[in-house]
């Protein structure tokens, strides 16, 4: 078990069930278990090796807020999430945008009226391979969105960026997340993606927009309603609603989150 996860745990022994998360600041040691956890899941996906982790996010290092699900049972971290925090520039996403989509930064700002306010950088979330599977794939990755909605409210977040990959983009958009491609872009390339899709969200709207997202899966995923969707698809639509539901409303999800006192 590693220092920093035996540690936490030790100085969190009400917690109960398998996984819990931790929030941690860029200069704590549960932050080195994030990025580590980081850059394996990094290197395994997309080939982006130690080098160029530390040459792509080393600039951002102290404006990094690290979210690292741990397994309790095992005593290892399962997934993490770093959010990067800036006030319209200084994040990643808005620094590297510009050469991708051919919009100046300046442009980006006032198309978003990203002009005020703290601005959130979605800049990796990531689960290991062996908690994508099952129950345990849902209830890691649940905790880590849930996770960046209460920190963000918590924080005063106004806006939320991010470059994500298609299957991330498909799955966020599935739970409702209200997505819009950043000044209008395509996909591209982007660090091993070869569909990558740079967004914007206005932070304030993803609760309850994922909130009704819950409820028009789960009307449309009923039984008449869903028959002539296919199996596959009506079963997709009920796990997405309950996944929505609980993202949407912390339930079995918030008493698992230590937030920072």
């Amino acid at each position: 078990m590693p220092t920093a996860v035996a540690a936490f745990l030790a100085e969190h022994p009400a917690l109960t069930g398998r996984f819990v998360v931790a929030v941690a600041g860029p200069d704590t040691p549960l932050a080195e278990v994030g990025r580590a956890l980081e850059r394996q899941i990094f290197d395994d996906a997309f080939g982006n090796d130690s080098a160029t982790m530390a040459a792509e996010y080393g600039p951002y290092e102290k404006s990094s807020l690290f979210f690292v699900v741990l397994d309790r049972r095992r005593g290892v971290p399962a997934g993490v999430a770093r959010m990067i925090e800036g006030d319209g520039s200084g994040v990643k996403t808005l620094d590297d945008a510009p050469e991708h989509i051919g919009v100046e930064l300046a442009t980006i700002l006032t198309l978003h009226g990203m002009t005020g306010g703290k601005v959130w950088d979605c800049a990796t979330l990531a689960v290991l391979p062996e908690y994508r599977g099952g129950r345990s794939s849902l209830l890691v990755s649940s905790l880590l969105y849930r996770t960046f909605l209460l920190m963000g409210r918590r924080r005063g977040v106004r806006h939320a960026v991010g470059m994500l990959d298609r299957g991330a983009y498909r799955n966020i958009r599935l739970i409702g997340m209200p997505l819009e491609p950043l000044a209008g872009s395509q996909p591209f390339a982007y660090l091993g993606a070869a569909e990558n899709r740079a967004v914007y969200a206005d932070f304030p709207r993803m609760e309850p927009a994922i909130r009704e997202q819950a409820e028009r899966l789960r009307r449309s995923a009923r039984l008449g309603a869903g028959l002539r969707l296919g199996v596959r698809r009506l079963l997709t639509r009920r796990i997405a609603a309950r996944v929505a539901l609980r993202i949407g409303t912390g339930a079995d999800l918030d008493q698992h989150i230590v937030l920072p006192a």
